[in-house]
């Protein structure tokens, strides 16, 4: 590759180009492959940079490394593949969230002991933010069965699975006394429950009373949220049987509805195929192209898959970009990713 069409790739397009280089020749370092496409020292460091913060490299463990007469390299990495990536920096998320949420618990916990008498005296201003472990499963319910009555603009909600029988009567009465007092409500499902008959109705059902709702490959936790004063979500994200936190304040709860957001955003609109309302307008060439972009073959090896032209490839990948909003094929490959549209058949991911 001359020096001209390196230099004409900036930012995320260099990136690309490595991450491409690195998955065609598994055997080859960061630094030879930012050699061989002519990168500076700057550029080098800069995808470096890009391609670990986005987990789309990982540290080589040395027991991984082949028997060598060549002293291990410390910082040699390995590459790791889009959909992984994408799973790791939502669970990486989730942790960052379970751990604010242990250090608030710790936080109130050691305030409630030494200042605890003072405040409900009245000898200072309540806390703007309270936490509270309830481990009675009936104790949930009549907070549920509150929040209904008591919800002024919206609830959002996730579950990581299928509501159970015995529960699907009970959350329609809610969705219906919401919409009667113009409660928007949101629900984001795990993508197989889709599969499941019972759920299949039921959502219908909560699709007709005006509920919004999303299906993701990823659903980090069940959780309840509402009017950005109100959270409900397990201590435990694997275990549905562990004690649920109880937490009221626009302080922590608005940390939560952070977190929802960029779940929904990520998720796909119920009734669409996965990749629907982000990529819905790709042809079936467009998505081939896209799919071995994503794999790390280079446009060479797209048009004579394709049986088209190099300026044909270019062209299909410009117009995959301009369907998902991308600036670059790197953020066109990300953003595939987390629509789904990279998924292969039948696949799905979870925690």
């Amino acid at each position: 590759m001359s020096r001209n069409a390196a230099v004409s790739r900036v930012g995320s397009e260099q990136a690309l180009a490595v991450y491409q280089e690195l998955r065609a020749r598994p055997d080859s370092t960061l630094d030879e492959v930012a050699h061989r496409l002519q990168l500076s020292s700057e550029e080098r460091e800069r995808c470096r940079e890009e391609l670990a913060s986005l987990g789309l490299t990982a540290p080589q463990d040395p027991r991984d490394r082949p028997e060598s007469d060549t002293p291990p390299d410390a910082g040699a990495r390995i590459v790791v593949d889009p959909d992984v990536a994408l799973l790791r920096l939502l669970r990486r998320e989730r942790d960052r969230l379970q751990d604010r949420l242990a250090a608030t618990s710790r936080a109130h916990t050691a305030l409630e002991a030494l200042a605890g008498p003072f405040l409900r005296a009245g000898a200072a201003p309540r806390s703007e933010v309270e936490v509270e472990i309830v481990t009675d499963p009936q104790r949930v319910l009549r907070e549920l069965a509150e929040l209904t009555e008591s919800v002024r603009t919206a609830v959002h909600v996730m579950h990581t699975g299928s509501v159970r029988r015995e529960d699907m009567a009970a959350e329609l009465e809610r969705d219906r006394s919401r919409a009667a007092r113009g409660v928007r409500v949101r629900a984001m499902y795990s993508r197989r429950v889709g599969t499941v008959p019972e759920m299949t109705q039921h959502l219908r059902e909560r699709a007709a009373l005006g509920v919004e709702l999303r299906l993701s490959p990823v659903v980090p936790m069940n959780m309840v949220l509402a009017d950005e004063n109100f959270a409900l979500l397990p201590t435990d994200p694997h275990d549905p049987d562990s004690p649920t936190i109880l937490a009221r304040g626009p302080g922590l709860v608005r940390s939560y509805l952070a977190l929802y957001e960029y779940c929904w955003q990520a998720a796909s609109r119920y009734g669409e195929e996965p990749g629907e309302g982000g990529g819905d307008g790709l042809s079936d060439q467009q998505r081939a192209a896209l799919h071995m972009l994503a794999s790390g073959i280079k446009d060479e090896q797209i048009a004579r898959s394709l049986g088209v032209s190099l300026r044909t490839v270019s062209r299909l990948l410009s117009e995959v970009m301009q369907e998902l909003g991308a600036a670059s094929r790197f953020e066109a490959g990300v953003k595939a990713a987390r629509l789904g549209l990279l998924d292969g058949e039948g696949s799905e991911h979870g925690l």
